[in-house]
């Protein structure tokens, strides 16, 4: 999943990140607005009655220790400390948060009792939000499982594409762009180069039946295949060919192809589905190109650890701590007796994760999990909230 492009990730008049949104946005509101410089997205809450109500979070504990024990082992790679100081936040610092988070999960504690620990252990910092008052759209984003296949054969016809090699990365894995003969780099192709050009034969990884469902494993930034001999793989997010991602769904939109108030990836996937010839036409207007590799296991996010169900986020690491202890307060989809509701929602989580169209303080993604059913969620999500982190008091 590597570096989710909020389906991972698909923004504006209605805000689409790893795919499809069904809420209409009023489009003076620039959730990608840019911090000013020297700014950071977290700011400290100094007066502690104006914390959130940690308790309605404390729940599904076993999900919140798993996904704590990631971030850890993240943070133990001394890789990880290049991205430390944040602030007054030291390397050092977020490992204890951590711990300190895990202890609690391990005690027992009950929820009754969680806002009076957050308040004797920690310190709360607040995103700034898209407006500098909090306000954080959060949108979702989920794993797609489609029938493939290793080889282009029968009806697997659409190929999900490996790096190539002449694609150069800089040291936080951003694309540079094309390195040719004479060793100069330029900007990599668009897609519509990419896909009209020919130039990745023979770099072809999987194929799958639907040429969408190709263009949703790019946006989300990952897939799993179910092979024709039963078997299923992950193919990962590689690497993107560093050009702007533009939202096929707010295209449809544009073009009276869906109405806003009705756009989902379901409405998507049926409009292509009686439209197929009409797929590369809105496609190819996204530059944005993904390419992908063969993992093992469950999906992965762009810190290279697991990605847990409803504990990891994506945020934009430029600006976010990686790896920290985070809370979330939004409204956000939920499948009750078979249908679809939106409630409100708060919960721990991990920020394990970067949207590759998440940018600023104001965008968050939440990981809905695997399959259609998580998809369902992923595609209905897209309302503001608020976004915290907590670090243990110095």
């Amino acid at each position: 999943m590597k570096q989710m492009l909020p389906l991972a990730l698909v923004f504006c008049v209605i805000v689409i990140s790893t795919g499809c949104r069904s809420r209409r946005v009023a489009p003076r509101i620039e959730y990608d607005r840019p911090l000013p410089p020297g700014q950071l997205a977290l700011r400290k809450i100094t007066d502690p009655n104006l914390y959130p109500d940690f308790s309605p979070g404390w729940r599904d504990l076993d999900s919140l220790q798993a996904a704590t024990r990631k971030s850890l082992n993240y943070l133990s790679k001394p890789s990880s400390r290049q991205y430390f100081p944040y602030g007054e936040v030291n390397h050092d610092r977020a490992v204890k948060s951590l711990d300190t988070l895990l202890t609690l999960v391990d005690s027992g504690v009950h929820c009754d009792e969680i806002n009076g620990l957050v308040r004797a252990h920690f310190e709360v910092y607040e995103s700034v939000g898209c407006d500098d008052r909090g306000t954080v759209l959060f949108t979702g984003y989920y794993t797609p499982v489609f029938d493939g296949s290793l080889q282009q054969a029968g009806r697997f016809q659409h190929p999900l594409h490996k790096m190539p090699e002449d694609l150069v990365k800089g040291p936080d894995g951003q694309t540079l762009g094309r390195r040719g003969a004479g060793g100069q780099i330029t900007p990599y192709p668009t897609r519509t180069t990419i896909e009209g050009s020919g130039m990745l034969k023979g770099q072809e990884l999987a194929w799958l039946a639907d040429p969408f469902e190709v263009y949703i494993a790019h946006v989300q930034g990952s897939a799993r295949v179910r092979l024709p001999d039963g078997r299923i793989i992950t193919v990962g997010y590689a690497a993107n060919n560093g050009q702007e991602y533009q939202s096929v769904a707010r295209m449809l939109i544009e073009d009276g192809k869906i109405p806003g108030d009705r756009m989902s990836l379901a409405a998507m996937i049926e409009y292509f589905k009686r439209r197929p010839d009409e797929v590369d036409r809105y496609v190819r207007r996204n530059p944005r190109y993904v390419f992908f590799q063969i993992g093992e296991g469950p999906p992965r996010g762009s810190l290279n650890e697991p990605v847990t169900p409803w504990r990891t986020i994506a945020t934009d690491k430029a600006v976010f701590p990686r790896a920290c202890p985070a809370f979330i307060v939004a409204t956000l989809p939920q499948i009750e007796r078979g249908a679809l509701t939106t409630q409100p929602y708060s919960g721990f989580v991990l920020d394990q994760d970067t949207g590759g169209a998440i940018r600023a303080a104001g965008r968050c993604e939440v990981y809905m999990g695997m399959g259609e059913q998580a998809g369902q969620l992923a595609g209905q999500t897209g309302h503001e909230g608020r976004l915290y982190y907590l670090f243990l008091k110095p």
